[in-house]
């Protein structure tokens, strides 16, 4: 009931914003000269830039100076722009390892053979990989957020949907900012960048960042301290060049590090798994970890000592629980991104786009699965990923009823992991210390078409496709009898997409679209047998239907928009937790295993309700379920036909306001959101364990600005929600999770000089 309740409030809330507004824009005899427009927000969701309210799909976008005013350290702190959106970290790797989750489809896995399900672009390069997807940034230019499948025009397939994010280019003048300041948790940062002009053919921007936790969130019970610190440095360039009249080219350079404890967990093993029946080592509630409270944690983190100076061997390694010794080495994670762009204006009607892209990290950390102060399930997991492509764009747009893009596109990507698993369960007083090298390549080709034909003034209709190759190539040794072949496989597969749209008045246009969504197939990382080593996994489909409208009112001082969509998902890749009679006592097989139906609707709202008050909201219905769900667990056939998707809420909302007014001879504000996410299940298993209540996150901050200097103070999650971020149900052995960031706050001072 107080859910229901909560719900309402927040329906309701969304309405008499819309009352005031039009109560509000009746007593304006002159609305132009006292109240000013709505910023037009420009996206390039179509690799065009079109003006969002022409666009006939789903997307959410927040402009420069909206985000600014977020105090956003990466765009998990922007997930409330979007309805039916989940951003967290899962705390498996270092450096951020993101679950992504649109409309309820997602991957919240560690191991990179997973295609992610929700996409995220930076700067014209898509990321591969869960691990480096939270991005982090000071000079984000814009993020959109693409609701749906995005298998035309974006690098690779989604079947959920794409985070598109594009940061500042050199302005070419003299300018810059810098950003210094100091929150709760003993931390400190300083960020900035520097514009400036080599000559008038070459501009330059420079960019640092320099965030550093020196308090964990965690209190670490058997060491008496702290836990979770992070520090993270980046440095950039970024070199835009016209060589012509016609021809733009842009070189951008971004290296990170990250260095930070070994994310914390708790253990929230409940009664009927092996560790909690057969080691006590219990949780002491559906809700309470075995330390008593989800920020404090019981790891302690240890190692063999065996391989200390030479290779691993192919085979288990087994030695006495005497001999394993602490590890207090830090987590890491190094990234390193290339892009260069070419941009060619071959005439007024053709240009044409060549983008090649690099992305490649670096990581290293060792982990006690277990959560607490003995040690019955470790790892070691340093690991390399790699990834190369190329696009090739030719858009046309002669001013007359078509316009259309058309391109080739070309993906490569490798990554190896040396993982080590400790195990101490399965024969007592005995480490079995069990090797696995993992190398896999991905090599995928595409070539993709999307245009607009314009029937009339009112009538456009959308076609787009795109033919996509994937090959891989899968190498696995170790923890197992004899080294398997290494396999191969390929997929292909055409994704069409067509809407039609209709401009009912001129503020006001409605639209109705089909889209098809593809996810490669691939193979296991994680392997026992010579069968899960060899045999792949195929790809997924979504089927995407939606109808929507997009319109301005009030002299574009009120931007109204909305969509329903149903989606068919076939063929679903499942990771599937199973006993497994292999040294490690379990495995994680991907089957699949499941269709299902989804369905919703979603509403945005943004209104400049006064000349000082700004207004942003948003809602997220979704029912989602599943047709059949059955997979054989080596025993029979096991039917979760009934149980819930994850990360799939039925209900999320936004509620954001910000308020300016001079005050002296500055400029004072002050920015309030309410973001809801529903109760939903983080775990694909539905345990009780790892179930979230509704959550309520409130931010608040506030502002003055004088003579280029803004001073500002915020606070994050300030009711201090303690809802899981993640969460594992791990074959039936014992549970793991690790809670969302607590409440946090901090002063800030941001300085701006030149042309910036």
């Amino acid at each position: 009931m107080f859910s229901f309740l909560r719900n309402k409030a927040l329906c309701t809330g969304i309405s008499i914003a819309l009352g005031s507004i039009g109560a509000t824009g009746s007593q304006i005899t002159t609305a132009a000269e006292t109240v000013g427009s709505l910023e037009e927000i420009t996206v390039t969701a179509r690799k065009r830039e079109e003006n969002l309210q022409q666009v006939a799909i789903s997307v959410s976008a927040l402009s420069q100076g909206e985000i600014e005013h977020t105090f956003a350290r990466d765009i998990k702190d922007l997930a409330f722009a979007s309805p039916n959106l989940i951003i967290d970290d899962t705390s498996q790797g270092p450096g951020g390892n993101a679950a992504l989750f649109i409309r309820g489809i997602g991957v919240a896995d560690v191991e990179k053979n997973f295609e992610p399900a929700v996409g995220v672009t930076i700067d014209g390069l898509f990321i591969g990989a869960n691990s480096g997807a939270i991005l982090r940034s000071i000079d984000l230019a814009s993020v959109e957020v693409l609701r749906g499948p995005q298998g035309t025009l974006f690098g690779r397939n989604t079947v959920g949907g794409m985070i598109n994010v594009e940061t500042s280019k050199p302005t070419g003048k003299p300018g810059g900012k810098v950003r210094v300041g100091y929150g709760n948790y003993d931390t400190m940062w300083a960020d900035g960048i520097l514009n400036f002009a080599v000559s008038d053919k070459l501009a330059v921007k420079l960019s640092f960042a320099n965030h550093d936790q020196r308090k964990g969130y965690f209190f670490n019970i058997p060491t008496g301290k702290d836990q979770g610190r992070n520090n993270y440095e980046s440095y950039g360039i970024h070199l835009l060049s016209n060589v012509t009249d016609t021809v733009e080219l842009q070189y951008i350079f971004r290296n990170e590090k990250t260095v930070e404890d070994t994310p914390p967990l708790v253990n929230m093993a409940q009664p009927g798994t092996v560790f909690c029946d057969s080691f006590g080592l219990c949780a002491q509630s559906l809700t309470t970890p075995s330390s008593g409270d989800r920020y404090k944690t019981n790891t302690l983190i240890f190692q063999p000592t065996t391989w200390l100076l030479s290779p691993p061997p192919d085979g288990i390694v087994t030695s006495s629980v005497d001999t394993l010794t602490r590890n207090l080495d830090p987590a890491t994670f190094n990234a390193m991104t290339n892009i260069f762009k070419t941009h060619w204006k071959v005439s007024d009607a053709v240009h044409m786009d060549y983008i090649f892209g690099s992305y490649k990290t670096k990581e290293t950390i060792v982990s006690n699965w277990t959560a607490e102060s003995v040690m019955m399930f470790g790892t070691d997991r340093p690991a390399e990923y790699d990834q190369k492509s190329h696009e090739l764009r030719l858009s046309y747009n002669g001013g007359g009823p078509l316009n259309f893009v058309v391109g080739a596109y070309k993906w490569n990507s490798e990554y190896d992991i040396r993982l080590r698993s400790w195990i101490t369960f399965v024969v007592p007083g005995v480490v079995l210390d069990i090797p696995q090298y993992t190398h896999q390549e991905t090599s995928s080709k595409a070539a993709f078409f999307d245009g607009d034909y314009a029937f009339n003034d009112r009538w456009t209709l959308n076609v787009g496709g795109r033919y996509t190759k994937d090959e891989k190539l899968s190498r696995q040794r170790g923890n197992l009898s004899t080294a398997p072949d290494d396999p191969t496989a390929a997929w292909s597969e055409f994704t069409p997409k067509v809407s039609l749209r209709y401009k009912l008045l001129d503020d006001t246009m409605m639209f109705a679209s089909y889209s098809k969504g593809y996810r490669s197939g691939g193979f296991n990382g994680r392997v026992d047998s010579q069968d899960s080593a060899r045999d792949p996994y195929n790809p997924e489909y979504v089927d995407n239907y939606e109808a929507g409208i997009k319109s301005e009112w009030l002299d574009h001082r009120l931007r109204l928009n909305g969509s329903v969509f149903y989606m068919k998902y076939k063929d679903k890749q499942e990771e599937i937790g199973l006993r497994s009679t292999g040294a490690t006592g379990q495995r994680i097989t991907v089957f699949n295993a499941a269709s299902a139906t989804l369905k919703g609707a979603e509403l945005e709202l943004q209104a400049q309700a006064t000349q000082h008050l700004n207004l942003r909201a948003n809602l997220g219905l979704l029912d989602t379920k599943y047709d059949k769900f059955t997979y054989d667990n080596g025993f029979g056939i096991v039917d979760n036909s009934g149980l819930k998707f994850r990360r799939a809420p039925k209900f999320t909302g936004s509620l954001d306001f910000s308020y300016t007014q001079p005050v002296g001879a500055g400029e004072a504000s002050i920015r309030g959101a309410y973001h809801h996410i529903g109760e939903h299940f983080i775990e694909q298993s539905n345990r009780p364990e790892l179930h979230n209540n509704a959550e309520n996150l409130v931010d608040l901050s506030a502002n003055y600005s004088i003579n280029d200097v803004t001073y500002s103070v915020f606070g994050r999650n300030l009711t201090g929600e303690d809802a899981w971020a993640h969460g594992l149900n791990v074959s039936g052995l014992w549970a793991y999770a690790s809670p969302i960031a607590p409440r946090t706050f901090g002063a800030e001072v941001t300085y701006k000089f030149g042309g910036n």
